[in-house]
């Protein structure tokens, strides 16, 4: 087996799993959960710290279209580096809204999620050659 073919096969399936769990993760809370139905699990907590819903609600609509939109671009290979920009920016957003919330929180869906982004930004873009990016260049 090539070594290259491991190497850009693997990016391949890291980007389009991570794409896949982000949108999956959006279109849940859009289409499945609903937007309110999200608000009602957290709003207890986000109201005892002083949080309307009226800010509630604006974020975790934007955080679930980044996350479902970004995720489609992720696992196509469209634009991966400016949605893997936008899902870092969301995991910073998340981590800190769930650190409000409590500070010690259970990371369990989160951390993958931080650790492939990560990987992926760490990794270089010359790699992902299983891409439409790569395709339109």
């Amino acid at each position: 087996m090539n070594p290259d073919f491991n190497l850009h096969l693997a990016v391949f399936v890291l980007r389009c799993v991570t794409g896949i769990l982000f949108f999956f993760q959006g279109y849940d809370k859009l289409f499945n959960i609903k937007i309110t139905g999200v608000i009602n699990t957290f709003e207890d907590s986000f109201s005892k710290k002083n949080i309307s819903r009226n800010v509630l609600r604006p974020a975790i609509m934007l955080s679930s279209w980044i996350e479902l939109l970004c995720g489609f671009l992720l696992a196509l290979g469209l634009e991966s580096n400016i949605a893997l920009y936008i899902l870092a920016f969301n995991l910073v957003f998340v981590s800190l809204a769930f650190s409000v919330i409590k500070p010690m929180w259970d990371m369990q869906h989160f951390f993958p999620r931080l650790v492939f982004v990560i990987a992926l930004l760490l990794l270089p873009p010359e790699w992902d050659k299983i891409s439409i990016d790569y395709l339109l260049k």
